[in-house]
This record gives structure tokens, C-alpha cells and sequence, in this order.
């Protein structure tokens, strides 16, 4: 049973590639658009290129300029509609159910996080929406009519770092830039590293990645099933000691990925316990000094 002093699990995920198999905008917001996917991209990398420019930046300004060239909505509301369409990968949408209840079993609190560079509305009005602690992701700000108009905030690699130490910290809001800096003793952080779980397919996935593993935590390189090429490149992060493991990205119950995360969740009860453990035979002996 869980309570409000069990220790805290962290399972962080990226979204396109990790827990779909597409970018969010190539399933219905592209279409509508009238575009092609590789057309859309191309453009984004183009402007990118051309201005020297964040290719996170550049998708947002172009998903506003096409959809107002084509009198698109550019309300949350559209966006979250949108969000709706996009598919998930086999398993996604039981995974939070049973990795929340055998961690409940172990008397753990396991929490789940997306930290992605896609558009956080998009996540909103995904079906697994409601299973995330919080969404850290790009976002846009809406004017008094309710119509996306600038970027709020855009997250690439290097944000996505900041993001780990929000959780590390407790920290929720996106736009405090005070209490992250502030110093708090590793005792006192609700979420130390080594209780993290990242879950990362892409090149802006592997700074958390490399970070989560080298504090202590546990990451999970994840490729989309029967696809050669990323399959390749998840291998080599785990040769390159990015990442702890390498799994193909199907949650169902009893394939890889169920029972590496399983085995992990196990760890991080047998090194809790054995840490109160150790801290129990310090404080033993320290009474017992102190008394002469």
C-alpha cells in the first residue's frame, strides 16, 4: 500500500518516437494543412538553416504561418483536437495502469512525466493525457481571443536537461527560474536521480539520457518494432554507455520493456531499503558514541 511518505519513481518519457511512432503534427495537423510531411519538415529545416535559427523555434513559427495562410484555427482547442488523432504504440495506453499498480504492490509512488520537444497542447488532447504528473513540453501563448500567436515555451536538449532538475527539485512551474537554482541538499530532493526512469528514442532524448545514467538512474533507449535503422541507432547509444538498456517500443505486458522497467522498479525498492537500512546502523552507532 501507498502513502504519502513511500518513496517517489519517476518515469519520464519523450513522446514522438518513445510513446508514438510519428511526430505528433504528421497525423492529422499536417494533412490539414494540405501538405506533405517531408514537405513540412523540410521547410522547418530550411528556415532553420537560412536564419541560423532553433529548428524547435522554426516549426512552431511554421506551423502558425501555414495555418494561418490557410485559415487553419489556431485556438488551444484546435490544437488539442488534433492531439486526439495522434496513435500511440501497442501497449501505451494499459502501461500506466500496470506499472502504477506493481509499483503500489512494492509501496512505491510511481509518477509519470513527459518531457518532449513536441507541443504540449497536442499532448493535452492525447487519451493518455491524464496519466502524466506534468507536461514539459513547447507550448504557444494565446491572445485575448484565445489564438495562438508566439511561442511560450520551446524545449530542445538542452532544456530538457532543466526539466530533470524540476522533477529532482519539485519544482512544477516552467517559468520559476528561482527556486532551481536554489541550493537543496541531495537528502532533501523528492525525486533523487538514481528513483528516475527516462524513456528516450532521438537525439534530443540522449544529454537526459547520459544524465539520468550517470546520476544513479536508469535510461531506456526505445525504437519503433521491426524498424532496422533506429533499432541500429539505439544499439549504439547503449554502446556508447548513453543508456542502461534497449527495448523495442511495445509496452504490453511481458515484452522487454514491461519487464526491464519490472526489474528496475524492483531495484530501486532494494536499494531504498537498504539505504534506510545503512542509516539505521549509522544512527545506532552514533547514539551509542555520543554516549561515551
Amino acid at each position: 500500500m501507498t502513502t504519502k511518505n513511500n518513496p517517489i519513481v519517476a518515469l519520464i518519457y519523450d513522446f514522438d518516437g518513445t510513446l508514438s511512432p510519428k511526430n505528433m503534427q504528421e497525423f492529422s495537423f499536417i494533412k490539414a494543412l494540405n501538405m506533405d510531411e517531408n514537405e513540412f519538415w523540410a521547410k522547418t529545416d530550411k528556415m532553420s538553416v537560412s536564419n541560423d535559427a532553433s529548428g524547435i523555434l522554426c516549426y512552431m513559427k511554421l506551423m502558425l504561418d501555414e495555418a494561418r495562410s490557410r485559415g487553419l484555427s489556431l485556438r488551444r482547442e484546435s490544437f488539442t483536437k488534433f492531439g486526439n488523432e495522434v496513435e500511440l504504440f501497442k501497449g501505451v495506453k494499459e502501461w500506466f495502469g500496470l506499472i502504477n499498480t506493481y509499483g503500489k504492490e512494492k509501496g512505491l509512488d510511481i509518477r509519470h512525466y513527459i518531457n518532449s520537444s513536441g507541443l504540449k497542447e497536442m499532448i493535452e488532447g492525447t487519451e493518455i493525457a491524464k496519466e502524466f504528473e506534468k507536461i514539459y513540453a513547447c507550448s504557444f501563448l494565446y491572445n485575448v481571443d484565445g489564438v495562438a500567436e508566439w511561442p511560450a515555451v520551446a524545449v530542445d536538449y538542452t532544456t530538457k536537461t532543466q526539466f530533470l532538475f524540476k522533477i529532482n527539485k519539485g519544482i512544477e512551474s516552467v517559468s520559476d527560474n528561482k527556486k532551481i537554482n536554489e541550493y537543496v541538499p541531495e537528502q532533501d530532493r523528492p525525486v533523487p536521480f538514481s528513483q528516475m526512469i527516462y524513456f528516450g528514442d532521438g537525439e534530443t532524448d540522449i544529454p537526459c539520457m547520459k544524465m539520468v545514467k550517470q546520476n544513479g538512474g536508469h535510461s531506456i533507449a526505445v525504437y519503433k518494432p521491426r524498424d532496422e535503422n533506429k533499432k541500429k541507432r539505439a544499439q549504439k547509444l547503449i554502446l556508447d554507455n548513453r543508456v542502461n538498456f534497449v527495448c523495442p517500443a511495445d509496452y504490453s505486458v511481458d515484452k522487454d520493456i514491461y519487464r526491464v522497467v519490472k526489474t528496475i522498479i524492483d531495484k530501486i525498492k532494494s536499494d531504498y531499503e537498504f539505504d534506510l537500512l545503512q542509516k539505521s546502523h549509522l544512527g545506532n552507532a552514533k547514539k551509542m558514541i555520543d554516549k561515551g
